[in-house]
């Protein structure tokens, strides 16, 4: 019997195939299981530990590459490398993400590092998704690293969700920006029940007029727990924003600590941190409209979380 991941997996495949130019890497419960590369991109297992290279090369334009990981093994604990190039004035987008399908008593775990190497003048769109289902009593436990340098000029966009289903999870984000690089990250997470997310970034920028933005959106529900804790370190003339907004209800807790350290005296730093409930005159007007109240709630968090 197919599980709703395994369905929206062959959805994904069914995709690739129309998508000729498209690179991919499929992992299924610690193995991987269908793998394309194309003219441009290579994928390449490594040797010495379980994990791919994916190299694009210069020039490369408007591809696509795509390695979702699915556990649906009870008791697996999964760790993956994964190591990408993004070869000097490309244009990429590189789709990841995890999903969880829980069955029974055992936790089931995947941990990723992913190392980005964005070449000079390369431009890389990176989208995490990371989601969970099943009536298992485990945990779906997820803990990605990403780690990125940006070379001259290079741009890096982040858009990382996780949004149902995950249970524990610590993402770790370091990224170096050289010359006139640019980072952008957006992050979105829900959390309900007793689940626990955790979310550290650390942004560097060392080289002259390199930039980052983050913008990090929450919504902690039940008994939830969520913490952030957001760090930019500008060493030299550069241009850093932090904007951390949650909402909070029921019972959960939200600790959102930004950070903003320089070490020059041209760099431009700033953050922003709120923590609230819904707002009762937005629900009252969805509400005048006929909606109930759990389903003005629901169109205002939606919103939210666009």
């Amino acid at each position: 019997m197919l599980t709703t991941i395994d369905q929206e997996l062959l959805e994904a495949i069914a995709d690739l195939k129309e998508l000729p130019t498209g690179a991919y890497n499929i992992r299924k419960n610690g193995a991987g299981i269908l793998r394309n590369s194309t003219e441009h991109i290579q994928i390449i297992p490594k040797e010495d530990k379980p994990g791919i290279d994916i190299m694009i090369q210069s020039n490369t334009k408007q591809e696509t590459v795509y390695i979702p990981v699915i556990l649906s093994e009870e008791g697996m604990n999964d760790m993956v490398y994964n190591t990408f190039v993004v070869g000097e004035n490309s244009d990429v987008t590189i789709i990841a993400g995890c999903g969880i399908h829980s069955h029974g008593s055992m936790d089931e775990q995947h941990d990723g590092i992913h190392e980005f190497f964005v070449k000079k003048g390369a431009r890389m769109k990176y989208v995490e998704k990371h989601f969970g289902e099943g009536d298992g009593t485990g945990l779906r436990i997820l803990n990605p690293k990403t780690i990125i340098e940006i070379e001259e000029d290079g741009i890096a966009e982040l858009e990382m969700i996780q949004i149902k289903g995950v249970d524990r999870t610590v993402r770790d984000t370091d990224v170096i920006l050289h010359k006139n690089a640019k980072l952008v990250v957006t992050e979105r997470l829900l959390t309900y029940q007793d689940q626990l997310a955790e979310s550290n970034i650390n942004v560097h920028l060392k080289g002259e007029d390199s930039s980052a933005q983050i913008i990090s959106r929450s919504v902690a529900q039940d008994q939830s727990k969520q913490i952030f804790h957001m760090n930019l370190l500008g060493y030299t003339k550069c241009r850093g924003h932090i904007q951390c907004d949650s909402i909070i209800m029921d019972e959960a807790k939200v600790s959102s600590i930004p950070e903003i350290s320089a070490y020059h005296s041209d760099a431009e730093l700033i953050h922003e941190a709120a923590i609230g409930k819904i707002a009762s005159e937005q629900l009252t007007k969805l509400m005048a409209l006929g909606l109930t109240e759990s389903e003005a709630e629901e169109v205002i968090l939606n919103g939210f979380l666009k």
